[in-house]
């Protein structure tokens, strides 16, 4: 299995970006789908997620209202859409895939390895003031 993060950018505060995770070797119909986000000297932190086998999303007060995740499952994708970006957005952006288990909704929002057995590589947003 492989996740590809990919869009990120250099954007203005107050711009939109897509970021897109794509996986082969597993479906996203029967995953939950998770971004995660890492600033510089910062820890890992969630920011949204499709729940598995549903498309029931959850978001980080960060950025509840302002970004979007979706799914397209007839091309095997999960998007985050980003609006109203602002300098604190900037990080390296990651998606994962949850395995074959079912977690229960509070496991979505930690970073484990555990609840989300595969990850991307991550793709750099940068937000200007």
């Amino acid at each position: 299995v492989q996740l590809q993060a990919s869009g990120g950018g250099l954007v203005q505060a107050g711009g939109s970006l897509r970021l897109s995770c794509s996986a082969s070797g597993l479906s996203f119909t029967s995953a939950g789908v998770g971004w995660f986000r890492q600033a510089p000297g910062k820890e890992r932190e969630f920011v949204a997620v499709v729940r598995k086998g549903t498309t029931s999303t959850y978001y980080s007060e960060a950025v509840k209202g302002r970004f979007t995740i979706s799914r397209d499952n007839a091309n095997n994708r999960v998007n985050l859409q980003m609006n109203s970006l602002r300098p604190e957005d900037t990080a390296v952006y990651t998606c994962a895939a949850t395995g074959s288990g079912n977690p229960i909704i509070s496991s979505y929002y930690r970073p484990s390895t555990s609840t989300y057995p595969y990850w991307g590589q991550g793709t750099l947003v940068t937000v200007s003031s």
